[in-house]
């Protein structure tokens, strides 16, 4: 019995690709014990295994799943109760959206950053097509607000080069999540950054301005030698849900709210109409953006409503 140790890199119909830690990629299936044990713990892109080859049968199969160390998750899509992990092992969460074409959409950018604060890794923004809209500072009425709640934000284009060489320096050696709506460019964003990486693209639909769906599955695509680490290629998510945050904790979730959480006069303040709230004191003054304030309203609405399904 031969064994090592590997990372999942995609899988479908019961069949998973890893990639082990000298660098062989080969086709592995669950062990019985780990598949009936599966339906608790879906084995997911990202997860770190150890693979076990029946040197008379010659097959690969994983013999276990190893702790992981970060989630990438959102609702099950439709009316399905529970989350769907999208990744696994990821250090961190880069939330790619087109300066235009499609336009960006600020509310959805917000859930996608509450689900990676939710999850506890760090995130990043990527305003991409940046020469659509004039250039890097086209974007800068909608970044501002990112920029002033701590966001890395960056602004990329890849027909006019601009920015990929800071962004490529921000993904090596690390398991990186890039993920957004469809349509955005993720994947021609990847193949420019890491030449030969190939990942799968298609152009705008200018009819219905949403990109069409082209990556199936995430994907875990190792980054060059020469670089090291990983990128987790997500499919676009037309619907992103959070799951199991608590109402109570969404302000947790947005930056800049936390200096001012400990300062409202009451403890249990939801920083919607309570007198004398730190928060909504410092959306007066313009301290903090009026729309990251009515993001984190809504956002705060529809976690309430979920919570009775729960």
């Amino acid at each position: 019995m031969t064994e090592a140790k590997g990372t999942v890199l995609n899988g479908t119909g019961g069949i998973w690709v890893v990639r082990t830690t000298d660098g062989l990629t080969v086709d592995a299936s669950l062990r019985g014990r780990l598949k009936q044990e599966s339906t608790k713990l879906k084995l997911a892109v990202g997860d770190e295994v150890t693979i076990a080859r029946d040197e008379s049968e010659g097959a690969w199969s994983i013999a276990e799943i190893h702790p992981r160390r970060g989630v990438l998750a959102r609702r099950a899509p439709g009316k399905a109760r529970g989350e769907r992990i999208v990744a696994a092992n990821v250090d961190q969460v880069l939330v790619v959206f087109a300066a235009a074409k499609p336009e960006p959409h600020v509310r959805m950018l917000d859930r996608f950053l509450v689900i990676a604060e939710g999850n506890d890794i760090p995130a990043r923004i990527i305003f991409n097509k940046v020469e659509l809209v004039g250039g890097p500072s086209g974007v800068d009425a909608i970044a501002r607000d990112y920029e002033r709640a701590g966001y890395d934000v960056h602004r990329t284009s890849v027909k006019a080069e601009i920015g990929l060489t800071e962004l490529r320096d921000v993904l090596a050696g690390k398991t990186s999540a890039l993920t957004g709506p469809s349509g955005v460019g993720k994947s021609s964003l990847c193949n420019a950054l890491f030449p030969g990486l190939d990942l799968r693209t298609a152009e705008i639909s200018e009819s219905v301005n949403k990109g069409r769906h082209t990556t199936v599955g995430a994907l875990l695509v190792p980054i060059p030698d020469a670089f090291g680490g990983f990128v987790v290629d997500t499919p676009g998510l037309r619907e992103v849900g959070m799951w199991g945050l608590p109402s109570v904790d969404l302000a947790h979730c947005f930056p800049e709210f936390r200096p001012l959480l400990g300062l409202c006069k009451f403890q249990d303040c939801s920083h919607g109409h309570e007198p004398n709230c730190a928060v909504r004191s410092a959306v007066e003054s313009g301290q903090v953006s009026r729309e990251r304030y009515e993001s984190f309203l809504k956002l705060r609405e529809e976690l309430a409503e979920a919570e009775k399904t729960w």
